[in-house]
């Protein structure tokens, strides 16, 4: 029980007063951040809203004892929902709030501004500590008026109770009734770039070196995992560059004065391409970093901010220092690895991107919250979507309790070459949070612990499979082309022996790298945004492959995907049946969606006309009509676009009605494309992401019905000398439907970059077994 005449000094505390012991006064992010600045680090000055002013707080209220009854009665969503109320309703303590008042005067004066922004941090007892990492747990809010100070400050208290970190300390066997929060008031740096830093590799644990990940602006965009940042290793001795690498970083996060918030903007041009960190500042931050190092004695995790408003080396800033938890706390307590044979089960589903990978388990249930997922973490979710992408680029491997092998989780990890396995049902409710879980993506597959297996076949050996597949390279007379989506990865797969691509998917595009709907973009004045990241994004694979084809699909977002894109929702009605909706050539062809089609027209126009690149050709999904067809190809003519030798056109072959009405079609196009997942499932009546009806065998490329549609339509375009392809997942799956197609003579197979090789291997085989076939009956 706090006192009622503890001294108001208690209640704040400047960093200069504090030290790294106390924890139980300033939380752990305060102790530590006072700690930095007493042995000479330079972090933005600042002061520690004491654990004893929230307790004060607390008792002033009346609410410790009704929280402790909460937390003891209730499940952690309902407990969380009515503690936060309940502190968001209590009024501060006069004397607290003066104290504050008092502090901040002294900020100003200190920085010589009236009008500063402040960081308003969470800091509790148990964070920032070396046996488990806290971060994100509490909230932080950016870039605070002094209006607004005290009104955040019991956000962050209510933050405390947030229902991810009452499990989480649940987890930890942490007793919630012995856990405090400070709240930590720092300068807003106006930061030109920022991002982390590690004192081992965070990869691979090697303490010889020091790693920066960096982007423009904020370093909300490289926590978040937003972008792919920057990233400079150091040796730690020798504080050299060893190692620099320049990523394609797609926007960055900006204070926006006028409206108050954050906000994400697009990078274009040179800026996306161009280093967000120089030499000198890399290497200033790493002496920063050994010295931290040094000082704590164990590696370290580190946020740091370079400021725009002053000059090398005073702009060069650390925000916030704690220990890195997940090699450290591995050797500290040495883990050991398990038999597979003997290894504990947790789940079982299925297999969808093959590989292994071991690492800490994160259970996210919406994207929202994954604000500090870090690179190698494993992704726990029930299912996943477009939103889901910068996060699963940076996962060591993704379990879904949902989906089917040609779910969004599944297609996506195969491309990024992630290990995943889908349809666990229960992964989400099995799976503690943070507990480290290896995942045998291979066998579908989740044990708990660190597990070692039998047989030759580790995460290494299945991050090497490009440079095996390639040894060797048969000849097909069917053509064997390649799925992709992520234009960035083209060069990890350029060595694979494909033909081109048979299936670009410009939805990521839209989902990475412009993230606007189109329509609002429209409506801004900003529409050179679409054409100038999709044309980017085009001639970045149709350069790296060229004279190779690149078949473009033009985008096949379903509305409920669209309404998700930043300002999607005033442009996007909601629909009770989306896969069967308003998408493809329909959207095309309305009053609402032409305007937004046609930048897409003029990005592949942009690609073909302006650079040369005339080995993109385009493909229409979701056909239903020919009437619809006709309509969209007088569009894409009408921009300059004209169907003859060195420009195609297909059409995706996954309604029914394309192959039912295939030689009206044959007049109007170049080529068919048979999307065998969405085909098996509108002519079975099937939803392919349904885990039940997959189990009981309902959905089936192989089925009748689905070989016969495949049969009629190769039949019925050659007949009018019309191209057909496939790019859905039954040849790479089924050996079966591959000899069938071959036998019945399509064109070319397109498959997903970790299936190219063994796919042409498979077609060669069966190539081979047909000629001697005819041989033996001459």
């Amino acid at each position: 029980m706090v006192s009622l005449i503890e001294k108001q000094e208690e209640f704040v505390l400047p960093f200069e007063d504090i030290k790294k012991e106390m924890i139980d006064i300033a939380g752990g992010k305060g102790a530590n951040l006072g700690e930095l600045v007493s042995f000479g680090v330079k972090v933005p000055p600042g002061f520690v809203i004491s654990v004893k002013a929230f307790h004060y707080f607390l008792h002033y209220n009346k609410i410790a004892e009704k929280i402790q009854q909460i937390l003891s009665n209730k499940d952690e969503k309902e407990a969380s929902m009515i503690i936060k109320q309940l502190i968001i309703n209590s009024e501060i303590p006069q004397e607290v709030i003066s104290t504050i008042q008092s502090k901040f005067n002294e900020l100003k004066q200190k920085i010589g501004s009236s009008g500063v922004l402040v960081a308003v941090r969470s800091s509790a007892t148990a964070e920032d500590i070396g046996e488990a990492s806290f971060a994100g747990q509490q909230d932080t809010y950016l870039n605070v008026r002094e209006s607004e100070l005290l009104d955040k400050v019991k956000l962050v208290w209510a933050s405390l109770y947030n229902e991810r970190a009452i499990a989480y300390r649940k987890m930890k066997n942490i007793d919630s009734s012995n856990i405090g929060i400070a709240v930590v008031v720092q300068k807003m740096v106006n930061a030109k770039s920022a991002g982390v830093m590690f004192t081992l590799h965070p990869a691979t644990g090697d303490t010889k070196f020091i790693v920066i990940e960096s982007n423009w602006g904020l370093g909300e965009s490289v926590v978040g995992g937003k972008v792919t940042p920057d990233e400079v290793v150091i040796d730690k001795d020798s504080l050299k560059i060893v190692e620099k690498k320049t990523s394609e970083k797609l926007l960055k996060v900006i204070y926006n004065r006028n409206s108050g918030s954050n906000e994400e903007v697009p990078l274009i041009g040179e800026e996306a391409k161009e280093m967000s960190i120089s030499n000198e500042e890399a290497i200033e931050l790493a002496k920063m970093a050994k010295k931290i190092e040094e000082h704590y004695g164990h590696p370290m995790d580190i946020e740091w901010a370079i400021d725009s408003e002053l000059q090398f080396p005073e702009n060069v800033f650390i925000v916030q220092a704690r220990p890195e938890t997940f090699w450290t706390t591995n050797k500290r307590s040495g883990t050991q690895s398990t038999k597979a044979s003997s290894a504990e089960i947790v789940v079982k589903g299925l297999a969808a991107s093959p590989g292994l990978a071991t690492g800490r388990a994160r259970v996210i249930l919406s994207v929202s919250d994954a604000k500090d997922f870090k690179k190698g973490d494993i992704l726990i979710t029930k299912m996943t979507d477009p939103d889901w992408v910068p996060v699963m680029r940076i996962a060591g491997a993704i379990v879904t309790d949902e989906g089917g092998i040609t779910s969004h989780a599944a297609i996506v990890s195969r491309e990024l070459g992630i290990p995943a396995v889908v349809g666990t049902r229960d992964a989400t409710q099995k799976i503690k949070e943070g507990e480290e879980i290896t995942v045998d993506a291979t066998r579908g597959v989740v044990y708990r612990g660190r597990v070692e297996f039998e047989e030759s076949i580790r995460i290494e050996e299945s991050k090497q499979y490009v440079s095996e597949q390639v040894t060797y390279y048969p000849i097909t007379g069917t053509k064997i082309y390649m799925n992709l989506g992520q234009p960035d990865v083209i060069n990890k797969y350029i060595s694979l022996p494909f033909d081109g691509i048979g299936l670009m998917r410009i939805e990521f595009i839209f989902s990475e790298w412009v993230k606007y709907h189109p329509l609002y973009l429209i409506k801004i004045g900003k529409p050179d945004i679409v054409v100038e990241k999709l044309a980017e994004g085009i001639s970045l694979v149709a350069s790296a492959i060229y004279p190779r084809p690149v078949v473009v699909r033009f985008s096949d977002f379903k509305t409920n995907e669209y309404r998700r894109l930043i300002g999607g929702e005033e442009f996007e009605i909601e629909e009770r049946n989306p896969m069967i909706g308003w998408r493809g050539v329909s959207r095309y062809i309305s009053t609402q969606y032409e305007k937004a089609f046609r930048l897409e027209v003029e990005a592949v126009k942009k690609v073909r006309d302006e650079m040369g690149l005339k080995n993109v050709w385009v493909m229409l999904p979701f056909v239903r009509t020919t009437w619809e067809v006709k309509r969209v190809l007088a569009i894409i003519e009408e921009m300059g676009l004209k169907r003859g030798v060195e420009f195609k056109v297909w059409i995706m072959a996954e309604v029914p009605s394309a192959i039912i009405l295939a030689d009206k079609f044959a007049r109007l196009v170049d080529g068919f494309s048979i999307g065998s997942n969405d085909l098996a499932q509108l002519t079975l009546g099937v939803d392919r992401d349904s885990e039940i009806l997959a189990r009981m065998g309902y959905y089936d490329e192989r089925d009748p019905a689905v070989l016969l549609s495949m049969k009629r339509l190769i039949r019925t375009a050659h007949k009018y000398g019309k191209t057909v392809s496939i790019c859905g997942q039954a040849p790479s799956v089924y050996p079966e439907v591959a000899e069938f197609l071959v036998r019945e003579g399509i064109d070319s197979i397109s498959v997903n970059p970790d299936t190219v090789a063994y796919t042409r291997r498979l077609v060669e085989s069966i190539e081979r077994k047909i000629m001697l076939e005819k041989i033996r009956r001459v």
